[in-house]
């Protein structure tokens, strides 16, 4: 957080500078007046139905959101809407580090994602206990593709407990999910 604007110039702009986005996301409006042509408004027709039937999928499960490039957009737009992104990107991060075969790619990103993520004071810092946090930083110095599944799994624990069943409750999913019947 800025403690003064002075002691974090840098750091202070770019979070007003977030903050500015994030409320610009809440206050957009779709342009009105746009006009399709009749084909145009059938295949957008055929589109929606076809995600409002996948998004009625995506209350069985977070894993079924998960799963599902279209649930993991909506439900990082949902958490957009609450200030709680990093969770989602930061497990997100974890999924693609997993991927990564390269001795010396995977610890300079280990780095980077415990700088961006975990670290105390990080810029976009999850929310996880003092032990787990300890534990991943000294992960760090051995880096494997698994060095952050503990923080990895405590954030999607909290995803799962707390921000799915709010984003099942949302206005924008029961959208979604009006438009499937």
């Amino acid at each position: 957080m800025c403690r003064g604007w002075a002691a974090l110039p840098g750091a202070c702009l770019e979070r007003a500078k977030d903050f500015k986005t994030r409320l610009g996301i809440l206050l957009h409006k779709p342009e009105q007046g746009h006009r399709m042509g009749s084909s145009s408004k059938l295949q957008l027709g055929a589109k929606r139905r076809d995600s409002s039937r996948e998004a009625l999928e995506w209350r069985e499960s977070f894993d079924q959101l998960l799963k599902s490039k279209s649930g993991v957009t909506a439900f990082h737009t949902f958490l957009k809407t609450e200030f709680s992104e990093e969770n989602l990107d930061f497990w997100l991060a974890c999924e693609d580090f997993k991927k990564t075969r390269s001795k010396t790619k995977l610890a300079s990103k280990a780095n980077r994602i415990f700088e961006e993520f975990v670290q105390s004071e990080a810029p976009r810092e999850v929310n996880i206990d003092h032990e787990t946090r300890e534990i991943t930083r000294k992960n760090l110095s051995g880096a494997t593709s698994a060095c952050f599944n503990e923080a990895q799994a405590k954030t999607r624990t909290l995803m799962e407990k707390d921000s799915y069943p709010r984003f099942l409750k949302s206005a924008s999913y029961q959208d979604m999910t009006k438009q499937a019947a």
